[in-house]
């Protein structure tokens, strides 16, 4: 009873809080809403926890507690004493995948052989579908081209870890979301290069073998890694796999943020328009995905699974890439909007299918 009762408070706390932010800012007062903003997202963070159907949004209120002090703090997020907090970037970035990599094994790549269709048409669907959306998008956008290349990009990145979550709470695949997100995973130092080069080069300069390497060593070499510690070290990868995805939010939280913070001006000139185009991105990924496997003849089941592989990209990867290019406060902007958002998008799909369990035959 106590319990609910820190919940429900919480949740009043939170509504009271945001009340008050709403009085700074209607009242020209922006600049005191901050701290009443980043308050309100962390009580409602904690309410959102007291209640299995909210339970989903709890990482999403606090990521959206670190970008508004990203907003209005900036200077927390960008260095300290000398020290560049973009040199984070990657080594978070490794040690998530390092994560993704220890709670693998051999045994997930089995769909490939039980359902080879099923992983093509994901697979295909995500590196075939997501890119060209975001050049598309881009090319309307009539953004700077560094920013317009970060639409590209987050198009351009196979799906993550978040995937693999949304499909459990959808009751989807989740054996067919480990595969796919893996194998696209795998083929991503190939694949997303290329694709950058093809439809990004008349943005930014592209140097293929530069970024093929990149993503090689922020991908591959942390997940064979983790792959290996999983083979070798079981009894200590059990232990691993209870705090990795903590730890791993809070690194994607802390990316985010550090994005934020640094690219806070040009997201307050163009953030309205960009939040708009990265949700059609999203949704159309949902939507392109699922009638896509069902074309395929793909069961409900599996052609669930393939829209969340096809909405949800990796923003960690995307962002590890601008960051190396030197153009996390440009290129990484689009990233990190999409993040957050397809969070949100993606627990409000999973509670809907969550209620409309599809069965064997269909």
């Amino acid at each position: 009873m106590k319990k609910y009762n820190l919940h429900s408070i919480s949740l009043v706390i939170a509504s009271l809080l945001f009340i008050v932010s709403l009085v700074f800012i209607f009242s020209g007062k922006i600049e005191h809403s901050g701290i009443p903003l980043v308050a309100f997202f962390c009580f409602l963070a904690i309410g959102f926890k007291g209640y299995k159907a909210l339970n989903g949004y709890v990482f999403t209120s606090l990521l959206f507690a670190g970008i508004v002090m990203a907003f209005y703090f900036p200077g927390l997020f960008i260095e300290y004493k000398g020290f560049e907090f973009t040199n984070l970037v990657v080594p978070l970035i490794q040690i998530i995948m390092f994560g993704m990599g220890v709670s693998m094994s051999i045994k997930d790549f089995a769909a490939v052989f039980k359902s080879p269709k099923s992983v093509f048409v994901g697979v295909s669907a995500q590196l075939g579908f997501m890119p060209f959306i975001g050049y598309f998008l881009a090319e309307l956008s009539g953004f700077p081209p560094e920013i317009a290349a970060g639409i590209v990009l987050i198009g351009s990145s196979p799906s993550g870890v978040a995937s693999n979550v949304i499909a459990y709470l959808a009751k989807a695949n989740v054996a067919l979301s480990i595969t796919i997100t893996s194998i696209a995973t795998l083929i991503s130092p190939f694949v997303t290069p290329v694709l950058m080069s093809l439809l990004a080069g008349e943005y930014i300069e592209i140097d293929i073998i530069s970024m093929m390497w990149t993503i090689v060593k922020m991908i591959i070499l942390p997940i064979g890694a983790g792959l290996l510690f999983n083979r070798f070290l079981k009894d200590k990868a059990k232990i691993l796999n209870k705090i990795m995805p903590l730890v791993s939010m809070i690194g994607i939280g802390v990316i985010i943020a550090i994005i934020v913070s640094k690219g806070r001006d040009s997201l307050l000139d163009i953030g309205g328009l960009l939040l708009i185009l990265v949700l059609i991105h999203n949704l159309s990924g949902y939507t392109i995905g699922y009638w896509y496997a069902r074309l395929f003849k793909l069961s409900k089941k599996d052609a669930r699974t393939v829209a969340i592989e096809v909405g949800m990209q990796n923003g960690g990867l995307a962002s590890g890439i601008a960051n190396s290019l030197g153009k996390i406060a440009t290129m990484g902007l689009a990233p990190a909007v999409f993040g957050p958002l397809m969070n949100i998008t993606g627990s409000v799909l999973a509670s809907y299918w969550h209620k409309k369990t599809p069965s064997d035959k269909e």
